[in-house]
């Protein structure tokens, strides 16, 4: 009887903790803290840059927006699915740690996980209007092209990849018409910065696509080249600054700006330093982080009159 229970409680604790695996897992896959930070950018920009004239309860309590938002969370994380789906053998090269992490959930769960979430996201969007549930399905069909097709090429793989980023944001854009100057400067900005945030991975991978014969921009046209773009997309990063600089809308951010470009320029002094994986690895974190101050520095845009908006 005693030697009984022990198998039972062993036996329990060894599904309880399967069951966390799990979810560790998915959340590994479907990268969660992307997940967040693009929910926080949206909700930031219809504050503060989409909506300006309302009251901060009035956007954070939109019942449309919150669809929006979730329709956004259910794509984005189906998106990621579908990519670590055509991308396990590669990620057991570039990321062997997270691919281990990721393989704890099978391919069949995480393809009906995939359907369910663009299932999900289509109706959440068919619940604001037919125009945003039809956004949504063709952002899902982008997602699945370029997963499948797009990305193993090398202009194509780099600006759609770029694209269905900034895609997120765009329907907040189109939601709140809200057609200004600043707005199209600013995304111009955010653009470029993804552009570099992704020939930077490209760079990094350069390993695990080449074994897959992958058509990146690195392996078509060398590392050289590479470094080279993005160093002109550095440069090119400082126009939609200093136009923004002439924006007094912009408030604080401006100070974003500033030291964004500080990084930049060390950005493209250490991009030049060598060509290991390790430095691909810090330049990728320094973007990432320059893409995360951004979407919070948001906020400063309007402190000017943040406590009245909050009444």
């Amino acid at each position: 009887m005693e030697g009984s229970a022990k198998t039972s409680n062993t036996s329990g604790s060894v599904k309880h903790y399967s069951i966390f695996y799990k979810f560790f897992s998915l959340l590994s896959v479907v990268r969660g803290y992307n997940i967040l930070i693009i929910v926080i950018a949206q909700y930031l920009a219809s504050i503060f840059i989409f909506s300006p004239n309302k009251k901060i309860k009035e956007v954070l309590f939109n019942t449309d927006l919150f669809f929006v938002v979730l329709a956004s969370i259910c794509v984005i994380a189906a998106g990621y699915i579908i990519n670590n789906f055509y991308d396990a053998e590669k990620d057991k090269i570039n990321r062997p740690v997270k691919a281990k992490i990721d393989s704890i959930v099978n391919q069949k769960t995480k393809l009906n996980i995939y359907f369910f979430l663009n299932f999900l996201g289509f109706v959440f969007g068919f619940m604001v209007s037919w125009r945003a549930a039809l956004f949504f399905a063709i952002y899902i069909f982008l997602i699945w092209f370029y997963s499948h097709k797009l990305k193993k090429y090398p202009l194509t793989g780099l600006l759609s990849a770029t694209v269905i980023s900034i895609l997120p944001f765009f329907v907040i854009f189109v939601y709140y018409r809200n057609f200004s100057k600043v707005i199209f400067v600013h995304a111009l900005f955010v653009f470029v910065v993804l552009l570099i945030r992704e020939l930077i991975k490209q760079l990094e991978n350069l390993k695990g696509d080449m074994l897959l014969n992958y058509k990146t921009v690195p392996i078509q046209y060398g590392e050289s080249f590479t470094k080279k773009l993005i160093t002109f997309l550095v440069v090119l990063a400082f126009v939609p600054m200093y136009l923004l600089y002439e924006y007094p809308e912009i408030g604080y951010m401006k100070y974003y700006f500033y030291g964004t470009g500080i990084v930049l320029l060390l950005f493209t002094v250490i991009l030049w330093m060598n060509s290991t994986k390790k430095n691909y690895l810090l330049l990728h974190n320094i973007m990432k982080l320059v893409i995360i101050i951004g979407v919070f520095s948001l906020a400063l845009i309007d402190t000017s009159v943040l406590i009245k908006r909050l009444l």
